[in-house]
């Protein structure tokens, strides 16, 4: 469920696995308005639905309606998997995280949260999962930029640790002594405006990741690559996120593999 939806490419992540698992079932895309998020996951179960995973601007507002929350959700205050139970009850959970968390494993596997100085761009739901994820796996600064910087400062009161708020105008700044630099926010997306930052500070080993992967290689990374810093593109995580909530709809535990990788940029490629 999204507001717009016809971009994601969920459908094609899932349709893989459940053709691949020998699964009777599909995945569809449904558009869904803001203001029709509680009736339309409330009939999920009446429609036969197993779950449903919620894009933007939705996450955070499912918070509010399902019924129940894992841990990681309740402490992000955003869901992106619903499960829905035999007697019709809503169960949310966030696995944003964990998917950031093994998309760096896979694509920086030299990169340690140890002692490490993150960078985060953006305070909306997917940068809540990834703060929270960072901060779990052991960085001991995190310096969250936004162009808002009250919803930053909502955000950090939200989760707490070692969160430093900087404003967007000291962006360039924030990078010094860095390890790892996040982009969550939507500027350098297809169709979006550009993200304008210089990294003329930013340590050479730093990882630079962002999470849009439409282009598959934004600007951003493309600025990063250029100047010899290591980089992780965004769809590993949309591969990752997936995997818990089609474990726990249908029973199966997919794998994120390079035929699955190809499969799913086909859909890019269109």
């Amino acid at each position: 469920m999204g507001w717009p939806v016809s971009h994601s490419l969920s459908p094609r992540l899932h349709g893989f696995w459940l053709k691949e698992q020998g699964i009777d079932g599909t995945y569809i895309a449904l558009a869904v308005a803001p203001e029709d998020l509680e009736d339309s996951l409330r009939s999920l179960s009446e429609r036969g639905f197993a779950g449903v995973n919620l894009t933007l601007p939705h996450k955070e507002a499912a918070a509010f309606i399902v019924d129940t929350m894992d841990s990681a959700a309740s402490r992000i205050g955003a869901v992106n998997t619903v499960v829905v139970g035999a007697d019709g009850s809503l169960a949310g959970g966030n696995t944003d995280g964990y998917g950031f968390m093994e998309n760096l494993k896979s694509g920086a596997p030299g990169w340690t949260a140890d002692n490490s100085i993150a960078v985060v761009l953006g305070a909306g739901g997917g940068a809540r999962a990834i703060i929270a994820a960072l901060l779990d796996a052991g960085v001991k600064e995190l310096r969250l930029v936004n162009r808002t910087q009250s919803r930053a400062t909502s955000l950090k009161d939200d989760i707490g640790g070692a969160i430093t708020v900087v404003s967007w105008a000291e962006r360039m700044a924030a990078l010094e002594g860095a390890g790892l630099l996040v982009n969550t926010t939507t500027l350098g997306m297809t169709g979006e405006e550009s993200l304008e930052i210089s990294l003329s500070s930013l340590p050479a080993d730093a990882v630079v990741t962002d999470i849009v992967y439409t282009p598959l290689t934004t600007p951003l990374l493309k600025d990063a690559a250029g100047r010899g810093n290591p980089t992780v593109d965004g769809l590993g995580m949309l591969l990752h996120q997936a995997r818990p909530g089609f474990h726990q709809w249908f029973g199966a535990e997919p794998a994120v593999t390079d035929a699955l990788r190809a499969h799913v940029l086909g859909g890019l490629e269109r």
